[in-house]
């Protein structure tokens, strides 16, 4: 018996080349048929896009049916139209917010994650404080990359749930202006389901679903403009310079069919951001950089992600004033209490710290991002699995960055954590992350490698 909304597949001629096989057959609208479609090349139709999302949304289509489909499009791919379409449905699975009625113009930011990545923390209220609106929806650190609401979340008092007409007023003052908080369970709430699926089947590797699901998210928040850093090296998912301007194209694609102006900055990921990897630590850090201070490469970038976002925002100011003359730091010290926080708390520490110190001599030619990483998570800074608890006071400060001249018995990090066992771990991977030697001559890799736009 044929259920109802069903059509029968297409008849195929035995032996045809996947690569003939049209658009105009792909007509079922049943999950066998799709997935044997796009496992045989074959392009999927908005129909059917839209029908298989929906019914993995409402249960019709079952969890190993959808994963087969992502295996098939790891395995084959998608096309520009494939993408957006899949993007769109992704949208539509839930609510799509608006703050088009706001005095301000919105922007906003995403990064794809990597070490020490912290910018988010200074740059929501820099914008903000240069005149814009920054709805910034952000998630929590898995494995060796940190989260930027585990993060704020070692602030004394803050609360990352904001309900959206709470965040729409946040928006609309000119004292706040900006709101980092987690997505609602109704944004895009098929990605969050395909997502759990992809990370447990070995589908996380594709271009069109990663772009896709940092899109819908994106999207549907309702912001005008967007500047995207796409991590590459090491200490990023993204390993290869081509692989992240893939990415990056893939997704400014996607904002820019979408309406949204959408910017891309390829951004360096070897080495870790700025001198802290962990929660409070990084916390702590990205408040010496909003008074004036902290690591020349988080000041940097804060700065060269907040001029793409004023830039499209259409507001005429060089956020570098507006970093040094204070304004800034107030509209950090404003977001935090709006959201329950008290920025003058003190700071969680870690029960326990060791040294890590240089066994010879030389120069730090290396200091891999993708070791500070695993012994951070290590430490607490991170989780394993969704949901895990993490340790506020956990994580790595680095004393010397690559090119520092160091001597025998030199501090070269400290390591912060709860649980002193875990300190053998840590130290084993910054052990492998870290090569003290002779200078190579190399001038230091620039922080900026690209830029995508529409």
């Amino acid at each position: 018996m044929m259920r109802r909304g069903y059509r029968s597949p297409p008849t195929r001629t035995r032996g045809a080349s996947a690569s003939r096989v049209r658009l105009a057959d792909v007509t079922a609208l049943d999950a066998v048929s799709i997935i044997t479609t796009k496992r045989d090349g074959g392009e999927l139709s908005d129909a059917q896009i839209d029908w298989v999302v929906d019914g993995f949304t409402h249960g019709v289509v079952a969890d190993e049916q959808m994963s087969a489909l992502a295996m098939a499009i790891v395995w084959r791919g998608m096309t520009r139209r494939e993408t957006a379409r899949w993007t769109t449905a992704m949208i539509a699975s839930g609510r799509r917010m608006d703050f088009t009625d706001l005095p301000r113009p919105t922007v906003d930011k995403h990064s794809t994650g990597g070490v020490g990545d912290k910018i988010t923390l200074p740059l929501a209220p820099l914008v903000a404080a240069c005149g814009a609106a920054v709805p910034q929806l952000s998630g929590r650190g898995l494995g060796h990359t940190g989260g930027t609401l585990d993060k704020l979340e070692a602030i004394p008092g803050w609360q990352a749930d904001v309900p959206v007409p709470r965040m729409r007023e946040l928006l609309a003052d000119p004292a706040v202006g900006a709101v980092v908080c987690a997505a609602g369970a109704d944004l895009a709430p098929a990605d969050k389901r395909l997502y759990a699926l992809r990370d447990v089947t070995g589908t996380v590797e594709s271009i069109p679903l990663i772009a896709s699901s940092i899109m819908s998210k994106k999207i549907a928040e309702g912001t005008a403009a967007l500047v995207l850093d796409v991590k590459v090296g090491a200490g990023a998912f993204l390993k290869t310079l081509d692989g992240a301007r893939e990415l990056a194209t893939a997704m400014v694609e996607l904002g820019t069919d979408a309406g949204v102006r959408t910017v891309a900055l390829l951004t360096a990921m070897d080495t870790p951001l700025g001198r802290t990897a962990g929660n409070a630590l990084e916390v702590a850090e990205s408040v010496e950089v909003l008074a004036g201070g902290g690591p020349a490469d988080v000041v940097e970038l804060t700065i060269t992600l907040a001029r793409e976002m004023v830039t499209l925002a259409g507001i005429d100011v060089d956020p570098a004033d507006v970093l040094a003359d204070g304004r800034a730091m107030d509209h950090w010290r404003a977001m935090v209490r709006a959201q329950g926080g008290d920025p003058d708390a003190a700071l969680p520490t870690a029960k326990h710290t060791e040294v890590v110190r240089a066994d010879r001599a030389g120069v730090l030619t290396r200091l891999d991002a993708m070791g500070v990483g695993i012994a951070a998570w290590r430490l607490g800074a991170g989780r394993a699995r969704q949901g895990d608890p993490v340790q506020a006071g956990a994580g790595i400060e680095m004393h010397v960055k690559p090119g520092d001249f160091v001597s025998e018995g030199q501090p070269l990090l400290t390591l912060h954590t709860d649980t002193p066992d875990a300190f053998a771990g840590a130290a084993a991977a910054v052990d492998d992350a870290i090569t003290v030697g002779e200078p190579d001559g190399k001038p230091a890799a620039p922080l900026l490698l690209g830029r995508i736009g529409a």
